[in-house]
């Protein structure tokens, strides 16, 4: 017999043999699988004019809703697949719809729409109990809901998950935020005795997370208004209480964590795109970008290297401001003083194993800790000239992040291994090792909370903090 394939969109109601049953709808909108009990059947129908997006049958399997792109829901007997009607007048939404979800009971169910409201249904008078307005801006589109037990839940093109309340539809319950897309960077900063975790991710989003408060839950706060347009590739907290963040949209923002809100003026437009940031005493931060150092001061750029002569990758100013050091593809670090308002070329270079990947300060300045991809962590002493102190081997793939212990005698590194290590400066044999730190991806970013909490991320989309026992 001849038959076509087609994708189905439904989840499937308890069957019984010869009781007829639809069994799913294909993405036209089209068709329904329906069966007798006897067979199955490719059954036209006419009640959409776009796309199904979502078929759902109610608990006690009486009825099932569609839900279409065109913006309306249709009501079809759960046995005989007739239509029973439509909720709402001509749509039930000015939008497309893109999921709907039923009461325990049968009698209601919610829809999420592409025009930032979500309703809730009175099914046997075909009516909007209430509307939930979910906001104006785009990612407030809702893309999916839930009806679990007493909990009413959405969830925004944002990533974002609402608990909704039906006494104030206006406002939700609860809104768990979080990153949607894979963390690339992460920084820690304490503030009025809390410490709170900032992170950034792929599509430019920066989520903060209070340890003390929300580390249990999960929840994580954002700032207000239009951030970076792109990745956020490295971040990092300056002297005068500013998140100072480098992204793909070509920018370097300045963003102040007490007010929570990004600002227009504090935006620094670059030739071309950073790779990197660093920031230090007096005001000073060093972007490194594609085939450019820049040095600024009071957020305006101030001095420029160009033709440098090799691809740099990562530079770090030293926390005395007096010197920044630039890692690059060639497998050097490059010296520069910081003079003023320039930065001179002392003709210093450092040997690495490999290219430099990541590169950081010991806190008090002592050490400079670097990681290539040649697997290999070296430690390099300041008041020895830069002379080598040691070097760590214990990665299986290319390492990727770094960041120093506050107590000065221990750096972290992660890798591509999904490792992450902790090497002790004096001692290249004495470490700790957290094999399968995000078992999925590797490990994008490293911080510390204090000498005994580190913080990591991945393109996994999630924060984790480990307890180190030395």
């Amino acid at each position: 017999m001849p038959y076509e394939l087609k994708q189905v969109f439904a989840s499937l109601p308890q069957m019984e043999r010869g009781v007829a049953k639809v069994i799913g709808g294909d993405p036209k909108g089209n068709n329904f699988l329906y069966t007798n009990g006897k067979a199955v059947i490719i059954r036209n129908i006419e009640e959409h004019t776009q796309f199904i997006n979502c078929v759902r049958f109610s608990p006690d399997g009486a009825r099932f809703v569609t839900a279409g792109a065109d913006g309306m829901m249709n009501i079809f007997d759960g046995a005989t697949g007739e239509r029973i009607g439509s909720l709402g007048e001509e749509k039930a939404h000015k939008g497309g719809i893109y999921a709907v979800s039923w009461s325990p009971d049968s009698s209601q169910l919610i829809s999420a729409s592409g025009d930032k409201t979500v309703k809730l249904w009175d099914v046997g008078a075909n009516t909007a109990v209430t509307t939930f307005n979910m906001g104006s801006d785009v990612s407030d589109q809702q893309l999916g809901c839930l009806w679990q037990k007493d909990h009413l839940l959405s969830i925004s093109l944002s990533g974002y998950i609402n608990y909704l309340d039906k006494n104030n539809p206006d406002r939700p319950i609860r809104t768990v935020k979080g990153h949607s897309k894979s963390i690339q960077c992460l920084t820690v900063h304490k503030n009025e005795g809390r410490t709170y975790i900032y992170s950034g991710s792929h599509d430019g989003h920066i989520n903060i997370l209070c340890c003390l408060c929300d580390v249990k839950t999960g929840e994580n706060d954002s700032f207000s208004g239009k951030g970076h347009s792109n990745q956020v590739s490295k971040m990092v907290i300056n002297d005068g209480g500013d998140l100072v963040t480098c992204s793909m949209d070509d920018t370097l923002r300045y963003t102040n964590i007490n007010k929570k809100e990004y600002s227009a003026s504090d935006v620094v437009k670059m030739d071309v795109q950073p790779k990197s940031v660093s920031a230090a005493v007096g005001g000073l931060s060093l972007a490194v970008c594609i085939g450019q150092v820049v040095l600024l001061k009071d957020k305006k750029k101030i001095f420029t290297l160009d033709n440098l002569g090799y691809e740099a990758e990562v530079g770090v100013i030293h926390p005395g401001g007096t010197t920044a050091a630039v890692g690059g593809q060639d497998e050097k670090i490059h010296l520069y003083s910081i003079q003023g308002n320039t930065l001179k070329d002392e003709g210093q270079t450092l040997d690495a194993s490999g290219a430099i990947t990541d590169m950081a300060y010991s806190n008090d300045g002592a050490y400079l800790a670097v990681i290539d991809d040649k697997k290999v962590a070296t430690a390099y002493s300041v008041a020895d000239g830069y002379s080598v102190k040691n070097k760590f081997y214990g990665h299986h793939a290319k390492p990727v992040s770094l960041a120093w212990s506050p107590d000065n005698e221990h750096f972290a590194t992660g890798g591509m291994d999904m490792m992450v290590y902790v090497w002790t400066i004096a001692d290249a044999e004495q470490r700790i090792k957290l094999p399968d730190c995000h078992r999925l991806h590797h490990v994008s970013g490293l911080a510390w909370i204090d000498e005994h909490t580190l913080v990591t991320t991945s393109h996994d989309a999630s924060v984790k903090q480990w307890t180190i026992t030395y």
